[in-house]
């Protein structure tokens, strides 16, 4: 099931946020960059803020959060900010059922385009991406460490 995270959802966000970061991180940055109290800090406080506008989907599979999306419109483009699942449920459908509610919204918004920053390291994601449609960015392929996608959004009819 997708449905808007809200406030009650907030430890359960932060703290898959957290373990899916750990998953590509480990190993490339140091700890304290993804993991650390005052990382930890600002994410909780930007998920906060984020579920408050109503721009965070949660994924649930047997009862709980197994996965998580938030998007929005950066500079009049529609932007996928975060998109992540808990480690123990890859595999099982939940990526691919949040991208598929992202770009409805995205459709019922008007918006004809999608972008996202994915890490270059994060090949997992690279792969999801590129088999949901997702393509490099022909005007800005990298912002530092990312890779810049882009994803034409298609009416419902094509």
């Amino acid at each position: 099931m997708i449905r808007h995270a809200n406030a009650a959802d907030l430890d359960a966000v932060t703290a898959l946020h957290a373990e899916a970061r750990a998953t590509y991180y480990r190993g490339h940055l140091p700890e304290a960059d993804y993991a650390g109290p005052e990382e930890l800090a600002r994410s909780r406080t930007g998920w906060a803020g984020a579920i408050d506008r109503g721009i965070v989907l949660c994924a649930e599979l047997d009862g709980e959060v197994a996965g998580i999306a938030a998007y929005g419109e950066r500079d009049g483009v529609m932007s996928l900010s975060q998109l992540h699942v808990a480690p123990a449920r890859w595999r099982r459908g939940v990526g691919g059922a949040l991208h598929a509610a992202c770009v409805e919204a995205w459709r019922t918004a008007g918006a004809t385009t999608a972008r996202l920053e994915v890490y270059e390291k994060n090949e997992r994601a690279q792969a999801f991406y590129a088999a949901h449609g997702w393509v490099p960015d022909p005007e800005t392929p990298r912002s530092g460490d990312h890779l810049v996608l882009r994803l034409t959004v298609r009416p419902e009819s094509e």
